[in-house]
């Protein structure tokens, strides 16, 4: 069965809307008002001429007028309905155009094992993390990205999107606890991004992995996965958060209270350190680049970068954009309103 919209039809060979049709209720108050005062100018009229006779009201109850509350009521009533047929949006007409997103592929890959949690960077190597791909997100234009998650391993949190704020909203969800499988494997997240980039629809000529990670790798398949971005000309721009100095990992109860330090196996508490030689090695080996702010946001580096990769054309997509006429309503109901507050409702006279 064929749906109608209501609030889009054709008159007289154009295409009309209402992008807001729910102020269509303030249309809905100003013929109240002006009801209203009609009614109440009538019912003051009759009261004083139940009293008095017709021929002493203009003496006894001099400026008492009818016409006058009936007139600027209907001019308030009639403001009311143009201004709400303005806040309505009406549109008449449509244009449509196409519209073409450039850009490049890019894969943020985010360490979220238990050593992230370390605060040798405030508040946390995870929120700091966060906080660089938030920037990162914030100025991009046109580019597709893709949030990949990892620890022991690696799994997709968010597909190739431009949709920012859903990459935000993902991100929010990435915890260690939430893991499956503890440790730290970047080669597997370095695979399974470049997976997501060699499996896009549309790729773009320039692919770009983006690893946020303390460095640490507890698995040993960096060299591997390294060979296979090389040969897939997939460069890796890395973004170390911690300090080199080294930081105890926290451990936290299930109300997010600290409990102690992680320890070994031997009781002994764990440190964990920055690795800038393996993240350098990394981004030197793929034709990227390595990037570290220790009191600041590397991420404006990165996105200097990305600014002058070579764009290519993702998506391309027809949009309508209608042509707007609130101002027709909007201005002929404020210069009403405007005449109404002007108007008294009884006549002024001067004493004889």
């Amino acid at each position: 069965m064929l749906k109608v919209d209501p609030w889009r039809f054709n008159f007289l060979g154009e295409h009309v809307s209402f992008a807001q049709p729910v102020f269509f209720g303030l249309c809905l108050v100003g013929v109240l008002v002006g009801t209203l005062a009609l009614v109440s100018a009538l019912r003051r009229r009759s009261r004083v001429s139940a009293v008095l006779a017709e021929r002493l009201v203009d003496k006894l109850a001099p400026g008492t007028s009818s016409w006058r509350p009936a007139v600027q009521g209907a001019l308030y009533g009639l403001g009311l309905v143009l201004f709400g047929i303005a806040l309505a949006q009406p549109q008449i007409g449509e244009e449509v155009k196409p519209e073409k997103r450039r850009g490049i592929d890019l894969v943020v890959a985010l360490d979220a094992s238990k050593s992230m949690l370390a605060r040798d960077v405030q508040p946390s190597r995870l929120d700091r993390a966060r906080l660089e791909l938030t920037t990162l997100l914030d100025e991009l234009k046109g580019d597709r990205v893709a949030l990949v998650a990892f620890a022991g391993d690696a799994f997709i949190q968010s597909p190739l999107t431009s949709d920012y704020s859903a990459v935000k909203l993902f991100l929010r969800a990435v915890e260690p606890d939430q893991m499956p499988q503890g440790g730290s494997n970047i080669g597997d997240a370095l695979r399974l991004s470049k997976q997501l980039l060699e499996n896009a629809d549309r790729g773009a000529k320039e692919k770009v992995i983006v690893l946020l990670s303390d460095g640490e790798d507890l698995v040993g398949e960096v060299d591997e996965a390294v060979a296979e971005l090389k040969r897939a000309n997939i460069q890796v721009l890395t973004v170390g958060v911690g300090s080199e100095q080294g930081e105890p990992i926290p451990v936290y109860n299930r109300r997010g209270e600290f409990v102690d330090y992680k320890k070994d196996s031997s009781g002994e508490t764990v440190i964990t350190r920055m690795d800038r030689t393996g993240l350098s090695a990394i981004a030197d080996a793929t034709g990227g680049a390595f990037y570290y702010q220790p009191r600041g946001v590397a991420m404006a580096q990165v996105v200097e970068r990305i600014d002058q990769m070579q764009k290519s054309e993702l998506e391309s997509r027809l949009f309508v954009r209608y042509g707007e006429r609130f101002q027709v309503f909007a201005v002929p109901g404020l210069v009403l309103l405007m005449l109404g507050m002007l108007l008294m409702p009884s006549a002024r006279r001067r004493p004889s």
